[in-house]
């Protein structure tokens, strides 16, 4: 079994029901998974104006491939309605594969560790409020560690509970 975090993510429509279609969805995929509170912040790399995100995260274990787990994330994010008509357009629900055990991934369309999550808060509090000893195999630094060297780097943003 590998220990599985997962990023969740909406910012169209009933943010806080999509998360939770998400964590009831992600409860039933992995053995033990616990859930964060939601977090809401405001969309970042997007172009034009979008509405802020509610962000969650979720843990727990697997006995599932990389891509595996990423077919499963998208095929839940498909049944709540995503549609993805461009890059980083709103979305009713967006699942991350953050870490995946100590497994690093490199493959076409499946990079594990998510190569972007030690810089995004949205992802580093949540995870944090439930798996800060969780271990980055790329840095080799917990995500409460990550979490502490963004607030020193960009104190500017701070996720807030809605």
């Amino acid at each position: 079994m590998s220990l599985v975090a997962v990023a969740i993510g909406s910012n169209l429509g009933d943010r806080e029901a999509h998360l939770e279609f998400a964590r009831f969805r992600l409860r039933a995929l992995l053995s033990g998974a616990r859930a964060s509170s939601s977090y809401e912040t405001p969309p970042e790399g997007v172009e034009g104006p979008q509405a802020n995100f509610l962000n969650a995260a979720v843990v727990g274990e697997t006995t599932l491939s990389a891509r595996s787990v990423l077919e499963a994330l998208r095929a839940i994010e498909e049944e709540r309605g995503r549609e993805r008509p461009f890059a980083h357009a709103a979305r009713t629900l967006d699942l991350d594969l953050i870490l995946l055990g100590d497994q690093i991934v490199q493959e076409p369309g499946l990079v594990v560790p998510h190569p972007r999550f030690r810089e995004r808060r949205f992802v580093l509090e949540p995870l944090a409020e439930i798996a800060p000893g969780l271990c980055d195999p790329v840095s080799r630094k917990s995500i409460g560690e990550l979490l502490v060297d963004l607030t020193r780097s960009r104190p500017d943003r701070e996720a807030r509970r809605p």
